[in-house]
Parts: structure tokens; C-alpha cells; sequence
């Protein structure tokens, strides 16, 4: 009689034939899982792809402004300036009628851009316009706390200069290699048309120049 603990040739047949089946569908399931998977990886691939040109689209459309087209109320400029390399202290105020100074003869090192909480020597920083940066003065006596920040919020991180400057004839004076203009506040919108139009202007003596690498003046932030 057949040994009922040992499968007959029928059931060892059923059971490969379970195994080959079972192995199948999982196979099958594998398949569909990596299918979809790829669908939401090309679904997502592809909106990212329109995300990008969508907005290199809107940007490519967004206007560049001229900055010879920018024209601002108030603005001085002192035509061309001299920018010999000097030792010593120069009068600007003398000898070229600008307070603070916007060009000119000045020190043969540079003032670093950045942010300062102390006042800075004129030389030095007339070196930083020659460069191509702007300098950013204020009547230390004339802010409040809250405007000193909105200020040092405005200052573009690279080539410009913020420093205070006590005695100036208004609240704020921006500066660029022969060109000024004295603002209302820290909200004229001049301060930001200034800074388009002559921020690493072409007109500067050497713009693009370094503005670091040289001289940290006092009490410098950032």
C-alpha cells in the first residue's frame, strides 16, 4: 500500500505546478509595481521638465532695464576725476565740492565692500568706487534702529559699501565713482534706482575690480 506520508507522483506534479504558478505572479506583480513606479517617475520627470521651461520662459520674457535709461531726480554728477594713488588724507569737500566724496585721488588700498557700524576713512572707500561699488552713507543721528535695518536690508551683498557718516546733509547720500545724490530716507526709491543704474557701472575706472581681499575696516559686520 502507498506510504500516505510520502505525496504520490500526482500531488509532487501539483506541487511544482503551484510553485511554477505562485513564482509567476509574483514575477507578474513585480512587473506592475516597477511599471507604475516609472509612470510617476515620468509623470513627475515631466512636470519638473515644464516647471523649467516655464521659467526660463518667464524669465527669458522679464525686461532687462537699461541703465543708461534710468534718470534720477536730484542726481550730481562731478564729470572726470582724477584717481591717482595717494598717501595721507585728501579734501575732497576743497578740492573736488563733494561731502561725502565720489571719486578723486585716494589711498592705493581699498576698503573691502560690506557692512560697517563705524565710520570709514574717505580714501579708502574712494578706492571701492573706483572698482565699481557704491557707497551707501547715513546721518547716524537721523535713523532710527529700525531704519539702520531696513538700510542694511536694502545694501546689495557685493560692491557696495553701508557705513555711517555723522554730519551729512541729509539722512542718507549715495555714492558711486562721480555720481551722488543726497535721499529723503531710507525709503526713497532713489536709493534702489542708484544702485541699478551705477552699481558696477562701466563708467567707474576700473569696474569689476576687486572689492576684497584688502582693507577691513573698523567695525565691519558683513
Amino acid at each position: 500500500m502507498p506510504d500516505p506520508a510520502k505525496p504520490t507522483v500526482k500531488q509532487q506534479r501539483d506541487a511544482r505546478r503551484a510553485e511554477k504558478v505562485a513564482a509567476m505572479q509574483k514575477q507578474m506583480a513585480t512587473q506592475k509595481r516597477n511599471q507604475r513606479i516609472g509612470l510617476i517617475g515620468g509623470i513627475v520627470g515631466g512636470v519638473l521638465v515644464l516647471a523649467l521651461i516655464v521659467t526660463f520662459v518667464i524669465v527669458s520674457a522679464t525686461p532687462k532695464v537699461d541703465p543708461s535709461s534710468i534718470t534720477i531726480d536730484g542726481i550730481k554728477t562731478f564729470g572726470t576725476l582724477s584717481a591717482t594713488h595717494v598717501d595721507g588724507t585728501v579734501d575732497y569737500e576743497a578740492d573736488y565740492g563733494m561731502n561725502p566724496p565720489a571719486g578723486g585721488n585716494h589711498n592705493a588700498v581699498w576698503l573691502n565692500c560690506g557692512v560697517y557700524d563705524q565710520p570709514q576713512e574717505n580714501e579708502h572707500a574712494v578706492h571701492a568706487l573706483e572698482h565699481g561699488a557704491v557707497w551707501i552713507t547715513y546721518d547716524p543721528d537721523a535713523l532710527t534702529a529700525d531704519q539702520l535695518a531696513s538700510l542694511r536690508n536694502k545694501t546689495p551683498s557685493t560692491y557696495a559699501i553701508l557705513s555711517p557718516y555723522p554730519g551729512l546733509p541729509a539722512p542718507v547720500v549715495i555714492s558711486a565713482w562721480s555720481a551722488q545724490v543726497q535721499l529723503d530716507g531710507v525709503d526713497d526709491p532713489r536709493l534702489d534706482e542708484f544702485i541699478k543704474k551705477y552699481r558696477l557701472s562701466q563708467d567707474a575706472p576700473e569696474p569689476g575690480a576687486a572689492c576684497t581681499g584688502a582693507l577691513d575696516g573698523p567695525g565691519k559686520l558683513s
